[in-house]
């Protein structure tokens, strides 16, 4: 199995795993004399089968990406961290350009002036590169998933 298969079913697992929620959620009560629509224990037996397999993928994907060299350097565990924060970077220097470049408007000379503390060019400059640093990132961490043996 390859590891973009391995992080696919990783996917499928969470999402199985809110939908066996919700469905425990609606069978663990009922009104006095009523039958659940599904059978809880069923459903708790699914949940189990659902974690056990989550569990082996995520400590597979672990190992993999740990092991796993990425671009010559770095493994794909150091490049997935460097990509996150790259992103978080991005995003907050985002929000900052954004609430420095809304624009108030004034009703009259009276009212307070706000003016931008930062340079928006600068920031949108930033955002730039490393929206692109992010996507470069990505790119080579995808291409690498799927060249990839799960460990």
């Amino acid at each position: 199995m390859k590891l973009a298969e391995a992080l696919a079913e990783r996917s499928d697992c969470q999402n199985r795993l809110e939908e066996i929620k919700k469905r425990i959620v609606r069978s663990s009560k009922i009104q006095e004399g009523e039958e659940p629509a599904e059978n809880p224990t069923e459903l708790f037996a699914e949940l189990e089968r659902t974690t056990s397999r989550l569990l082996e993928l995520v400590q597979a994907i672990n190992r993999t990406n740990a092991n796993t060299i990425f671009a010559g350097k770095a493994t794909i565990s150091d490049a997935i961290a460097e990509r996150d924060i790259v992103g978080k970077k991005r995003d907050l220097l985002a929000s900052v350009a954004e609430s420095a470049s809304t624009r108030q408007d004034r009703y009259s000379k009276s009212e307070v002036k706000f003016i931008a503390t930062v340079s928006i060019s600068e920031l949108q400059k930033q955002i730039d590169q490393l929206a692109r640093q992010f996507r470069e990132l990505d790119t080579k961490l995808q291409e690498l998933n799927w060249k990839t043996d799960l460990a």
